[in-house]
C-alpha cells in the first residue's frame, strides 16, 4: 500500500521561541480513578514504537510494574511502522492501540485518514506549545539528535572528524557505518536536512566511501561500539548517550555545518480496541517518571522537570537544523528513492 504523507516537524525545546507559538493549545484531560480502572478491566495495551528498543522495553516493564496490565511491544523504524498501520487499517485489521513515531508526518497522514482519536494529557500542561499538536492529535513526548561519532579505541580525537565534510576523507573508506532513511523516519528527517544544508553532492561523494548501510538510526552506534565500524556516519543520539553511559568507547560529533533535530511523538489510534487502556499509557508516556527514563535513556525531554545529565553537550552548543512542513512532505518519497539508487541499497 503506497501512503502519500503530509509532514510536520517540531524543533527541539530550546528552538521553541524562534516558531510561532499554537494560536490555542488543545485541551488536556486528568488522570482519575475511572480511567485507571477501566483500563485494568482491559487489561493490555499494543504500543508500535519506533523508539530504542532498550528504551522502549524499559517504559513497557515499567508501566506494567505499575498498572498490572501487559503491554504489546511492537518495535520497528519509523517507516516500517507507518507502513504497517496502513496496511492494517486499510484491510479493517484494528490492533494498535498507540503509535509513536519519529517522522510527525505521519500523525498528519493519520490525522487526514480520520485514523487518530485527540487525546492530550493533563501532565503537558507545562510543555512549550513546539511540543504538542494544537489539534490534540500528538504529543511530542521526547525528542533526539542524529549525530556522527567515532569509537575512540579506534580513532583518536586529533584525527576524528568533526564536520560532515569530515566524513568524505578518503581515510574513512571502508570504515563507516550509516542507516537508512526507507526504514528510518529519523534518517529521512536527517537526509533532507542534510541535503539542503550541504547539497546532494554530499552524498554521493559518501556513497563511494564504503558505507556499511544499515537500517535503523538506533544500529550505527551499536555497531560502532563493537567495533564493526570506527565512525558513525549518522546515529540517533539516544542510542549513543545510553551506551556511552554504559561504558561503551563512542564518542559524539555534533557537526559545524549542524545537526538534525528529531521529534519523537505519540498519538492515540481512533479505533484502538483497548481505548482506556491506550488513555492511560499516553499519560504514563507524558508523566515526570516516563520522561526520567526517557533523559536516562539518552533521549531528551520538553517536561521542565526532568533533569539531564551534566556531561550532554547542551542544545545552546549545537546548531541545530529544522525542516520546512511543506517542503519535507513534497521531497521525503523522493528524498528515499533517490537515496537508494545512490548507494545501491
Amino acid at each position: 500500500m503506497i501512503i502519500h504523507r503530509r509532514t510536520l516537524l517540531t524543533t527541539a525545546a530550546a528552538m521553541a521561541a524562534l516558531r510561532p507559538a499554537h494560536a490555542a493549545r488543545a485541551t488536556t484531560t486528568a488522570l482519575t480513578p475511572a480511567i485507571i480502572e477501566a483500563a485494568k478491566k482491559e487489561g493490555k495495551i499494543a504500543w508500535y514504537t519506533a523508539d530504542d528498543l532498550v528504551l522502549a522495553t524499559k517504559v513497557s516493564k515499567t508501566f506494567e510494574a505499575k498498572y498490572g496490565m501487559t503491554v504489546q511491544l511492537e518495535r520497528s523504524g519509523a517507516e516500517r511502522i507507518f507502513q504497517r498501520i496502513g496496511q492494517e487499517y486499510g484491510s479493517n485489521v484494528y490492533a494498535v492501540d498507540i503509535a509513536t513515531t519519529s517522522d510527525l508526518g505521519h500523525c498528519i497522514t493519520w490525522k487526514a485518514s480520520n485514523w487518530l482519536t485527540p487525546y492530550t494529557p493533563a501532565e503537558t500542561a507545562s510543555w512549550p506549545d513546539a511540543a504538542l499538536a494544537s489539534d490534540g492529535t500528538f504529543i511530542v513526548d521526547k525528542f533526539t539528535l542524529v549525530v556522527s561519532g567515532y569509537n575512540s579505541r579506534l580513532v583518536t580525537a586529533a584525527e576524528a572528524p568533526k564536520s560532515w565534510a569530515d566524513l568524505l576523507d578518503p581515510k574513512w573508506k571502508g570504515k563507516m557505518v550509516k542507516a537508512h532513511p526507507g526504514y528510518s523516519g529519523a534518517i529521512t528527517n536527517a537526509t533532507f536536512a542534510l541535503s539542503r544544508q550541504l547539497g546532494w553532492e554530499f552524498f554521493e561523494k559518501l556513497a563511494k566511501q564504503s558505507v556499511m548501510q544499515v537500517q535503523s538510526a538506533t544500529d550505527p552506534p551499536m555497531r560502532a561500539a563493537q567495533g564493526e565500524r570506527a565512525v558513525m556516519a549518522d546515529a540517533a543520539e539516544i542510542t549513543a548517550l545510553r551506551l556511552i553511559s554504559q561504558g561503551s568507547p563512542l564518542v559524539l560529533v555534533y557537526p559545524t555545518e549542524g545537526v538534525p533535530v528529531v521529534a519523537v511523538g505519540s498519538t492515540l489510534m481512533a479505533k484502538a480496541p483497548r481505548p482506556n487502556a491506550a488513555r492511560l499509557f499516553m499519560h504514563y508516556l507524558a508523566s515526570s517518571e516516563c520522561q526520567q527514563l526517557n533523559i536516562d535513556h539518552g533521549a531528551r525531554s520538553f517536561d521542565p522537570k526532568a533533569i539531564e545529565p551534566p556531561g550532554w553537550t547542551s542544545i545552546k552548543q549545537i546548531k541545530l537544523l529544522h525542516n520546512e512542513p511543506a517542503a519535507l512532505a513534497e521531497a521525503a518519497e523522493s528524498i528515499k528513492k533517490k537515496y537508494t539508487q545512490t548507494f545501491g541499497v
